[in-house]
């Protein structure tokens, strides 16, 4: 995948996590196997400790591959490392999402963001913060039904469209609302195929421009995504 822009160097003053922790009792996608975790090995009995884990490639913080909604899409493996350092902005839309979390950006709220932030520039993730991070410790609040924010189909086609971006990313378990089953936003943004991350966190903490991002996915061979720890550099 070619990178949508390559840094030499990431000038900083902080670093943060973007991924949650995972855990069994994570909050799961209808239908998706569960976190599990097993002693290989003890401490007691064998000198060391060793575990195996079992998850679905779309649990915890993630990040998605085309192939999992295009036959010829590629897996995984095939983001190239420097495709994976990417810029990123912040559009709060949690006021709306509280008193409706079915809302879904819209382009008039990236138009009305950009008069006060500026233009997003092409290659740049668009990160949505929806507040839906802080429902985490609850899985039925956070999936709520499946009636959580996200991107409109339409906003992510202006998006692409007119300022090339590289990708997409929420706080929720997915970048299209929670009612959209037709998964309108990933199948857009992958088609390209570009950045799309779910199940973010510590979004509040970020600025709405100035971020960079470090994505670091297992290389699962044909995966159709991958549990990702994310960082964030802030300026």
């Amino acid at each position: 995948m070619k990178p949508p822009f390559s840094p030499k160097t990431i000038n900083y003053s902080q670093v943060i996590h973007l991924s949650h922790p995972i855990a069994s009792n994570i909050p799961q996608w209808p239908g998706d196997p569960p976190v599990e975790f097993e002693a290989i090995a003890t401490l007691s009995t064998d000198g060391y400790y060793l575990r195996r884990f079992a998850m679905g490639e779309h649990s915890a913080t993630h990040l998605n591959a085309p192939n999992s909604f295009y036959p010829e899409g590629v897996g995984i493996e095939t983001y190239s490392a420097e495709s994976l350092i990417v810029k990123a902005v912040v559009i709060n839309i949690c006021q709306m999402a509280d008193e409706n979390p079915d809302y879904t950006l819209t382009c008039a709220d990236v138009l009305a963001w950009e008069a006060e932030q500026g233009e997003i520039s092409a290659g740049t993730v668009v990160l949505l913060y929806t507040g839906w991070q802080h429902k985490w410790s609850d899985p039925d609040a956070f999936i709520n039904q499946q009636h959580f924010p996200g991107f409109a189909p339409e906003t992510t086609q202006f998006l692409l469209d007119h300022r090339q971006i590289g990708g997409v990313g929420i706080d929720t378990h997915g970048v299209d609302g929670g009612q959209d089953l037709t998964f309108a936003t990933n199948r857009q943004v992958l088609e390209q195929p570009r950045i799309v991350l779910e199940n973010l966190t510590n979004l509040n903490q970020l600025p709405p421009t100035g971020t960079t991002l470090a994505i670091a996915p297992l290389q699962l061979v044909q995966g159709s995504g991958s549990p990702a720890t994310v960082l964030a550099f802030l300026p």
